[in-house]
């Protein structure tokens, strides 16, 4: 049977609204799409927006976690940072901006699209990191904190959103994982780039830990400015779009997501009710807490890891800076294995179970033995499995939501939770409870299983909610036949 005979019959389990119809007829009328083509347009959409949304976050990661590394290579001292609760309160005051911002600017890009709102904030925002170069007062720290936390939290969703337009609901965590996976690698090597730009130590009369900000701010601004060439709309507008897909191959792919979820209206108009509708469905903060949790083990070890490796394990400040960067890409393969798996296999939740029982497990070898290479490799077991269930938690979520204005909401409020998450991360990881952090330890491991128990609770729900349907008694979504991915 062709691709096309699958489209016709699918429109009886999906109704398609009369746009799309038009669209359908448009491009299958008499024409045979295979399977090939299919895979030949998809990896073209992967080959344009993947990368570029990978270095967005990138550089994101980079920029509101480079104060650890600054820290260690000179601006503790030079600010004074470890008087008090300085250091913790620089941290700490990024994520409440950018906690509160979160449903704004989601909404913002929404309106305005995010072909030209995310790269715009993102050069902004190298602007502001460039200029931590040139602070000679801790205070002055605060302020452009606040302002890199209000200018990042219109990124992160706006991406997570852009991303889940372009793919059916199987094809996104093995895709969520790829760009999750370019942003970790990159950002994972600023403790590289810290290295290298720290040798510019005295270049133009600037310390070391200068250098840091201004070359990570210009590398910012570059990527910024790369994605106002590259970045992609809505595939309503692809075929507007430089170098990209026919209006034929945009075509196919807005048919492929209606036939997958119905979920391919251009409805711009912004209405309040519309868009905090979703506010009343209890799973929405369901996957927000499973995300907070997942953050506040990744934040910590983002913040606090170069002062572990150096205080704890007793390694150099420069080999400590190199040191942040394996356990990265052991994450970065492990998120991509998983995503290929789970979108194989159509499940989401074992992952996480997994993920979360690593982590606990790393936490007890860093926390609990005093061997320096084993707390090594607690690190790695940390590292990667905090952060492999951000893609996973994230594709979970997009699976079971429908509708652009709920997934504009919904993934605002699974990035605003995630800094949530780095709120506690920051405020049980003291300066004080150095080297050890035991307190920081004990909330991880909390956290943990706690994101296990919400992840039964939710897979138990959704169960029992797809027997219903199954068994003609329940319609999810609006969408007859319809299912939760468990």
């Amino acid at each position: 049977m062709s691709y096309t005979d699958d489209l016709r019959k699918s429109q009886e389990k999906f109704p398609a609204s009369d746009e799309v119809s038009n669209i359908e007829r448009q491009w299958s009328n008499g024409q045979d799409v295979s399977d090939r083509e299919i895979r030949r347009i998809v990896h073209k959409v992967d080959r344009r927006l993947i990368p570029i949304c990978g270095l967005l976050v990138a550089v994101s990661l980079l920029d509101r976690s480079n104060v650890s590394n600054a820290n260690i290579a000179g601006m503790s001292k030079d600010l004074e940072l470890t008087v008090g609760t300085r250091y913790s309160l620089v941290v700490l005051i990024f994520f409440a901006p950018y906690v509160v911002a979160e449903i704004p600017c989601a909404a913002i890009v929404r309106r305005i699209g995010p072909r030209w709102t995310l790269p715009s904030i993102t050069v902004v925002w190298g602007i502001i990191v460039l200029a931590f170069g040139f602070v000679h007062d801790w205070v002055v720290l605060v302020p452009l904190r606040i302002l890199l936390g209000i200018l990042e939290a219109g990124l992160f969703p706006g991406l997570v959103y852009l991303m889940s337009l372009w793919y059916t609901r199987y094809e996104l965590h093995k895709r969520y994982s790829f760009f999750y996976f370019i942003g970790l690698v990159g950002s994972a090597l600023g403790g590289v780039l810290a290295f290298v730009f720290m040798q510019m130590d005295g270049l133009g009369g600037l310390d070391a830990w200068r250098w840091i900000f201004i070359m990570e701010g210009l590398i910012t601004i570059v990527v910024g400015a790369a994605a106002l060439i590259f970045l992609i709309d809505y595939p309503q507008n692809a075929e507007k779009a430089w170098f990209f897909l026919t209006a034929n191959e945009a075509n196919i792919i807005l048919r492929r997501i209606e036939e997958d979820r119905s979920d391919t209206e251009a409805d711009k108009k912004f209405k309040w009710s519309k868009f905090l509708r979703p506010a009343i469905d209890l799973t929405v903060w369901g996957y927000g807490f499973l995300y907070s949790f997942s953050t506040i083990t990744a934040y910590s070890v983002a913040y606090f890891l170069p002062q572990i490796l150096t205080h704890e394990l007793g390694f150099s400040v420069g080999v400590s800076q190199l040191l942040t960067t394996p356990p990265y890409a052991l994450a970065g393969l492990l998120m991509v294995a998983e995503g290929w798996l789970a979108d194989k296999w159509q499940t989401r939740s074992p992952f996480l179970i997994y993920n979360a029982l690593q982590t606990i497990t790393g936490l007890c070898v860093l926390g609990f033995t005093s061997i320096p290479g084993v707390q090594y490799f607690g690190v790695f077991l940390v590292t990667s499995g905090c952060n492999a269930n951000v893609p996973a938690v994230m594709s979970w979520q997009a699976n079971n939501i429908v509708g652009h204005w709920t997934r504009t909401f919904c993934s605002a409020v699974l990035v605003a939770m995630g800094g949530l998450g780095g709120i506690i991360g920051a405020l049980v990881f003291r300066e004080q409870d150095a080297p050890k952090y035991l307190p920081g330890i004990y909330a991880s491991i909390a956290s943990n299983v706690l994101l296990i128990i919400v992840t039964i609770a939710l897979t138990t729900y959704f169960f029992f909610i797809n027997k219903k349907v199954r068994a003609g008694g329940k319609v999810i979504r609006g969408i007859p036949g319809f299912t939760y991915t468990i």
